[in-house]
């Protein structure tokens, strides 16, 4: 019997990154909806790592499962480092992405290049039923470009550029971005503490 692991999202295209990362772990991986959970999480934290580890506890402590839960968001830091944590809420929850997107590109309007720097920010919190929690944060460097490019991604993919890739995060391969994105490397670092304990 394999132990359950439930990662607290809906997000099919953070859950296609976490299986790639933790497939090797033999831990049985489920989103919430796969685990028939459906609770409204109220993330009042004032970083990324303390709504991961809001949602993450709260999970864990209606299953009794090991639960990952995590923030993530863009930072820019032209504008004061928004939308950080209210990433997934700016303008409105309901708010496109393709939306959100033209939003920022139009506050930038007229910045140059090596001030629309920014950064995706991915904290993720693991929740063990002996009551233990460990985190873990990742970040990729990039800046915010002057359109929305790709269709591989989700969310600010389209306007994160990478001038070493000459690209945005949105036009990488599913490989190259588990590779280098802040989830990649958080849910790397999350992984070491997930075998330690199982």
């Amino acid at each position: 019997m394999k132990k359950k692991l439930i990662f607290a999202t809906g997000n099919e295209g953070k859950m296609r990154e976490i299986r790639i990362i933790l497939e090797d772990t033999g831990l049985e991986i489920l989103s919430m909806k796969e685990a028939g959970i459906d609770v409204d999480i109220v993330e009042d934290g004032c970083t990324f790592e303390e709504n991961a580890i809001i949602k993450a506890k709260t999970i864990m402590e209606l299953t009794g499962e090991i639960v990952l839960a995590d923030d993530s968001g863009l930072e820019v830091d032209y504008l004061n480092k928004e939308p950080g944590i209210y990433s997934a809420r700016y303008a409105g929850e309901m708010t496109p992405y393709s939306i959100k997107n033209q939003m920022i590109i139009d506050r930038l309007e007229g910045v140059p290049d090596e001030k629309r720097t920014a950064r995706f920010v991915c904290a993720i919190a693991a929740a063990f039923p002996n009551g233990e929690v460990a985190t873990a944060r990742g970040t990729i460097e990039g800046m915010i470009g002057y359109e929305e490019k790709g269709s591989n991604g989700f969310g600010y993919d389209p306007i994160f550029y990478l001038p070493d890739y000459g690209c945005t995060t949105a036009e990488l391969t599913m490989e190259q971005k588990n590779e280098i994105s802040h989830r990649g490397k958080a849910l790397r670092e999350i992984k070491k503490e997930l075998v330690k304990r199982i």
